[in-house]
């Protein structure tokens, strides 16, 4: 009498709707990481993030996409492998932060006018308490 091994069974695969509410979900997740790189009090590499996780329960094709973007694929990249951020990007989403809440003190009506920058603030202090991604050397 042999004992046959058997492998575990694969996870099913996501039924239609689900894959289509991660695919939404990644791609207004990467819209938004689009207009960020435009309007300064948008952060963009949160939402391009987000668009990876979406991708990468919704599609393979689309998630390897984003990984292969010569823009969007680095950070990713970068945050997969080290779970850390660029002090650049630190620095330049900080400064976009505080102009932009500047900004926002000067355009918006007196009760609204320090919402910005209490919301930026909180992004800041996340963004600061992450590990900074050590740089490697270029190939």
């Amino acid at each position: 009498m042999t004992t046959e091994i058997t492998k575990p069974a694969p996870p099913p695969p996501l039924r239609r709707p689900l894959r289509w509410l991660w695919m939404v979900a990644g791609g207004l997740s990467l819209a938004l990481g689009v207009v960020g790189a435009f309007l300064p009090l948008l952060p963009t590499v949160p939402f391009v993030l987000l668009a990876a996780f979406c991708f990468s329960r919704g599609s393979e094709r689309c998630e390897r996409w984003l990984l292969e973007h010569p823009l969007f694929g680095p950070p990713v990249r970068q945050w997969r492998e080290q779970r850390a951020v660029p002090l650049r990007a630190k620095q330049i989403a900080s400064v976009m932060m505080a102009v932009s809440s500047a900004l926002a003190a000067w355009w918006l009506p007196s009760p609204w006018r320090w919402m910005p920058a209490l919301c930026c603030a909180g992004v800041a202090l996340w963004l600061w308490r992450l590990p900074t991604a050590v740089a490697r050397p270029r190939s």
